[in-house]
């Protein structure tokens, strides 16, 4: 019972996830729309130099996270180390896909 009355008991909150539920289901609706025709920016990453694009991308996260760890505390349990890691390998991962697609795919 307790999670039908979430909505009213921390409404913030329940807005900002509601929020970002829309944002991804409006993402995944462009990205199904995209193999129809495409838009301008699709096509963009699509090219064949697009591999300019990633390679530019993948530099600057290297650089962006290299430098970034290196500013954060390395101790403790609450240290931002841990997060910002999580999200570096996480955008590391899709950055070096493209880049592996966008070679290939040639």
């Amino acid at each position: 019972m307790q999670l039908f009355t979430i909505a009213f008991q921390h409404p913030i909150e329940f807005g900002i996830a509601t929020t970002v539920v829309v944002a991804m289901i409006g993402s995944f609706l462009l990205a199904a729309k995209s193999a129809e025709g495409g838009s301008r920016w699709v096509r963009a990453i699509t090219d064949p130099n697009a591999k300019f694009l990633f390679a530019i991308l993948f530099v600057g996260w290297a650089l962006v996270f290299g430098i970034g760890l290196q500013l954060v505390p390395h101790e403790g349990a609450s240290s931002p180390y841990g997060g910002l890691g999580l999200i570096a390998l996480f955008t590391g991962f899709f950055i070096m896909m493209g880049l592996l697609w966008s070679v290939i795919g040639e």
